[in-house]
């Protein structure tokens, strides 16, 4: 596998693995093992990157732990940097696990300079290597606060630090990007390559196919099978001919990519550029008036190759929502009145103000620690804030919190859920406390296992589930009772692109019954669904419109093709003001 021609290849392979399977004891008592991986085959050169992408509970993360010497595989040969796994020095590999491995109680330079240790890396005797990781990473001016409190690309940061204090041959990366803005991924992107050793290794799980088409190499795997293994563009041949492009006006882009993916010949599709963007199942479906063909991407090839061959249904989701969508124009569902938040002297949120009506779709982008989180929890009740109000569903946040809360549905960016019981008892519990009756409850549970396939995890804990898993859980609890405002804060964070899509097709259901929805997202293919945006950086509003005005906002440049080049550029050119304010 992976042979190119390249001369590395005539080396001792990094990771070489020989029909290797791993099963896990059934979380039911008495039910059958779960097999994780099956028979895996793969041989990775040195001095190569490779992704590993999969959608939920593939393997990758089992793969993962096997090639860290955290899981021992049940069967297989295992070799790493030319040795048994079993015989490998540890301190030769540097893994940043999913979620990154952080003691958020301690500061950051207590953190980096533990897993130093840790490596036989002594800080004192280093000085160059410590100050080379700071100067990477930007941590300098941060080094005294608690993980814990730094921005979710700041934690991803130290973590990828924490994994390769030691410049070690292998590293194994698990969903580094997950939860970062474009900006910040970018940078983690260029912190990877930096940190590495001039032949080190590096194994890069992600969700992200944009990421992945980074790689030298990508694999595909699902049900813990290697479903594709080679180049990014040979993932994206995959699609060759299936993909096509339809020019849509704006204002009705969401109801034809809603039309479009319910079509059986349509297997993937989402808004982008100025209309929406369709992945085929077959290249003789085309004959649509209006779509053209366009190139074929990776993230194209890894939805045909995981095609089920089955057209999304209705959502059923949504259908048990009231009809509220006469109530567009009755007044704002969610606003937000000169928010502004401040802890101490650091201002989180200035002077924010928005309105929110039934039936859309209203979008908070920013980058990391921008103060979008702190603006949404602002209006979710969770966080007091320093100046302004917030009304949810006509109830005032100060005066009337507990009826404002009952009206709406938040799910959360960290899970919230309780960890130590099922998936079962955390459901019942989200009705019992929305006040949903018996018969009620269950009907609106059954529902939400179907639509988002939670069934096999009945009665699986929840803190025990894949990253994904977590994720459909937690959008399920935010929906029982359907509510007339639904917030959610990165609601596809850490799921493939397929599962994306469902998420998105239930949301956009949602909303076109006339629930008002709040959304954070870091993904701007997903913010082009939204109705509107709110671009936040450094506490304060700096743009805000539709996709396509945010598009043309952006000073002395011709529109940006896509809303995630327009983000970059308009977070670019704020920074660029900020330091020509301070230097003048």
């Amino acid at each position: 596998m992976f042979d190119d021609g390249d001369p590395t290849l005539t080396s001792t392979p990094a990771i070489e693995l020989f029909g290797v399977s791993k099963s896990f004891a059934s979380a039911q008592k008495g039910g059958a093992p779960v097999v994780a991986l099956r028979d895996v085959a793969i041989t990775v050169p040195q001095g190569r990157l490779l992704g590993l992408v999969g959608p939920d509970a593939a393997g990758k993360t089992t793969l993962m732990r096997i090639l860290a010497g955290l899981v021992v595989a049940d069967c297989g040969k295992v070799e790493i940097l030319g040795a048994p796994a079993a015989q490998i020095d540890r301190m030769r590999i540097g893994y940043m696990p999913q979620g990154g491995g952080l003691y958020a109680e301690l500061s950051v330079a207590q953190n980096l300079e533990l897993y130093a240790k840790l490596r036989g890396l002594v800080p004192d005797e280093n000085p160059e290597r410590m100050a080379r990781l700071y100067e990477l990473t930007g941590l300098e001016a941060f080094k005294e606060r608690a993980a814990g409190r730094l921005s979710g690309g700041m934690r991803q940061k130290l973590a990828m630090a924490c994994a390769v204090v030691a410049a070690p041959d292998l590293m194994l990366l698990d969903e580094p990007s997950v939860g970062v803005d474009p900006v910040s991924r970018q940078e983690i992107w260029q912190l990877a390559r930096e940190l590495a050793g001039a032949n080190s290794t590096i194994v890069w799980t992600t969700s992200i196919l944009e990421d992945a088409a980074q790689c030298d190499e990508i694999l595909v795997m699902h049900d813990g099978i290697v479903r594709y293994s080679g180049s990014p563009d040979g993932l994206a041949r995959l699609a060759d001919g299936l993909t096509q492009f339809w020019p849509v006006p704006e204002r009705s882009r969401r109801e034809s990519l809603q039309q479009a993916m319910t079509r059986p010949a349509v297997i993937h599709a989402g808004i982008e550029g100025g209309g929406v963007r369709l992945v085929l199942r077959d290249s003789g479906l085309a004959q649509v008036e209006g779509w053209m063909p366009t190139p074929a991407r990776a993230e194209d090839g890894f939805a045909v190759l995981l095609d089920d061959g089955q057209p999304l249904e209705e959502s059923h989701i949504a259908a048990a929502f009231p009809d509220r969508s006469g109530e567009r124009e009755s007044g704002a569902a969610i606003a937000a009145i000169g928010l502004t938040k401040r802890y101490g002297d650091f201002t989180a949120a200035r002077d924010i103000s928005f309105v929110v009506r039934p039936g859309e779709i209203f979008g908070l982008l920013g980058p990391n620690g921008a103060g979008k989180s702190t603006t949404f929890r602002m209006l979710c009740g969770l966080v007091t804030p320093t100046s302004g109000r917030g009304t949810v569903a006509g109830r005032d946040l100060r005066s009337a919190k507990a009826e404002a809360r009952q009206a709406m549905g938040y799910m959360p960016q960290k899970f919230a859920l309780y960890g130590d019981l099922s998936v079962a008892d955390n459901l019942r519990f989200v009705a019992g406390a929305y006040g949903l009756a018996r018969n009620e409850g269950k009907a609106a549970i059954e529902r939400a296992l179907a639509a988002l396939g939670l069934e096999k995890f009945w009665l699986a804990n929840a803190g025990m589930l894949p990253l994904g898993i977590k994720q459909r859980l937690a959008l399920a609890a935010a929906v029982l009772h359907a509510p007339p405002v639904l917030f959610l804060d990165e609601p596809t964070s850490g799921v493939d692109p397929l599962v994306r899509r469902e998420f998105w097709h239930h949301i956009n259901a949602i909303a076109a019954r006339g629930t008002a929805v709040l959304v954070t997202t870091h993904f701007m293919d997903e913010a082009e669904n939204c109705d509107r945006l709110l671009l936040i950086n450094q506490a304060e509003v700096i743009a805000q419109g539709t996709p396509d005005e945010l598009k043309r906002a952006v000073p002395g440049q011709l529109p940006h093709h896509t809303l995630e080049q327009a983000f970059i550029a308009l977070i670019e050119a704020e920074r660029q003001d900020t330091v020509l304010g301070a230097i003048a």
